[in-house]
């Protein structure tokens, strides 16, 4: 059979009821394609209008914060691996008005430690260290002579390297106040800008100013003093400055490529300002005496490079599983707070009933930043107020954006 231009229909024709239904059949497929693909895209538009009205309420939040007094940048990065979502934000300005972006790095505190506590963990991997070796092993006799002292008994052969990490050591921090009523390390800080701090000084000063608090391993203090003497370790094995460490086995190979150790190296790529941090009044971003804090936290960053962080060290780029469990070995800090080997946990519940049950994991800074995973949400969170009086209300925001984040 053949249509008006000639060509053969025969094969058009369905030759039986059985074709019948396979074309309606198609028919109702197509239908059904078209429908899910409608459906899909529906539920995707809701779902970024949702995320989108996340963001605004966290974006409230953060300008809540930048109208306290004395906080005058704020920066908060996410990442959630679950939802392939990804956000970053930087509010306020710099003395001379400029606006902060988030291409400006941010001073991160004590999350240095995280780092510290990772090379060390690079080094344990590598064979050529043990959590369990005596700090004495790496450190000169000059170091170890009078570092811990207590009721007559010299404890300072006892300390091992887990002790370090895990701030039971009972050395003294000589960031807090001289127990001989001199200048506390914080006063030194501001009244002498210009003073460069090596790290030896720094152990000297403990030794000059304070008593240990406990014999090694019976108890838990967080000081500065013992992530000095790690970071010393980690160049006396290492055979380099710690911030080539830093450089050659974490900042390297991640692609962190706009975050360096203060005031000792450059960042991999041309970076922009660092944005000014506060302690009270005070702008003290640009100071020289910052560094006398060294490895326990003078690492300068962006929220990008520390979320790329962040995974690595949990996907096992950085260490083997077995090294990051034993990181992950808690002794109690104080309420709602447990500490292992360069990481905290925080349990939300514990610290308010009113809180999620929830938990992080990660480190905070002085200078009200943070740097946490959440594994109830599968979120990584970065942030800073940069401002030394800041260290509480850098806690609550991030439960309250975390909040916030459930509700997407």
């Amino acid at each position: 059979m053949r249509d008006f231009t000639g060509r053969d229909i025969q094969n058009d024709i369905p030759s039986s009821g059985e074709d019948l239904c396979s074309v309606q059949n198609q028919k109702k497929m197509k239908k059904l394609a078209t429908i899910l693909i409608y459906l899909t895209s529906a539920i995707a538009l809701l779902a970024q209008e949702n995320q989108d009205k996340v963001i605004q309420r966290i974006d409230r939040l953060l300008e809540k914060e930048l109208k306290k007094e004395n906080v005058h940048n704020v920066f908060l990065s996410l990442y959630s691996p679950t939802d392939d979502f990804e956000w970053h934000m930087a509010k306020g300005t710099f003395k001379d008005g400029r606006e902060v972006s988030i291409q400006n790095p941010f001073y991160t505190a004590s999350i240095g430690k995280t780092f510290t506590a990772t090379a060390i963990g690079i080094l344990v991997d590598q064979g050529k260290i043990s959590f369990e070796d005596p700090i004495a092993k790496y450190l000169t006799t000059e170091l170890m002579e009078g570092l811990h002292i207590m009721d007559g008994v010299d404890y300072g052969n006892s300390i091992k390297v887990s002790h370090l990490l895990q701030h039971t050591s009972g050395i003294p921090d000589y960031l807090e106040e001289p127990i001989d009523g001199s200048p506390s390390m914080l006063d030194l800080i501001l009244t002498e800008p210009n003073r460069f701090w090596e790290p030896e000084a720094l152990i000297s000063f403990s030794k000059d100013h304070f008593k240990p608090t406990f014999a090694p391993g019976t108890d838990y203090y967080y000081t500065d003093t013992e992530y000095v003497l790690l970071g010393l370790i980690i160049e006396k094995i290492g055979a380099m400055k710690l911030h080539e460490f830093f450089l050659k086995h974490i900042f390297t190979p991640l692609q962190m490529d706009h975050t360096y150790l203060n005031l000792r190296s450059k960042p991999i790529q041309p970076t922009a300002q660092m944005a000014e941090m506060y302690a009270g009044t005070h702008e003290i971003s640009t100071i020289k005496s910052l560094s006398a804090d060294w490895a326990g936290g003078a690492i300068v960053s962006t929220g990008k490079d520390l979320i790329r962080f962040q995974k690595a060290l949990r996907e096992g780029d950085l260490l083997s599983a077995e090294t990051f469990k034993e990181m992950q070995k808690w002794v109690k800090e104080t309420k709602g707070m447990s500490y292992g080997y360069g990481l905290r946990k925080i349990s939300f519940k514990q610290l308010f009933p009113i809180f999620p049950n929830w938990e992080v994991i990660g480190h905070s800074g002085m200078n009200g930043t943070s740097m946490y995973y959440c594994p109830d949400l599968n979120m990584y969170l970065v942030g800073t107020l940069n401002q030394l009086e800041a260290s509480k209300e850098a806690v609550m925001l991030m439960v309250k954006v975390l909040m916030e984040c459930k509700k997407r």
